[in-house]
């Protein structure tokens, strides 16, 4: 059995609106959870501006705080799937 080990946060962007940064969809009755699509806007933004421009050292740094973040969901997300797989698998009801 894997140990899945989560992500360590040292902060979170400034410019993240905590209230809403978060949406949650259901996935075959599994609850999968994503950035808001304000955040996903957000993100878009800085990456389309780093292809065409030189970012400042805060959209680095916020660049990076929301790929910790997405780090942080992707763990979440593998962690729930792999609960809800191994309680509804056959040998799990046994």
């Amino acid at each position: 059995m894997t140990t899945l080990i989560p992500p360590v946060f040292q902060s979170l962007p400034a410019s993240l609106q905590v209230e809403g940064a978060v949406s949650i969809a259901l996935e075959e009755g599994i609850p999968i959870f994503r950035a808001a699509q304000s955040v996903q806007a957000r993100i878009e933004a800085l990456l389309q501006k780093q292809t065409d421009a030189e970012l400042t050292p805060d959209e680095v740094a916020e660049l990076d705080h929301y790929e910790e973040i997405d780090d942080y969901l992707s763990f979440v997300n593998r962690t729930i799937r792999n609960l809800y797989l191994t309680s509804s698998s056959p040998s799990a009801s046994q």
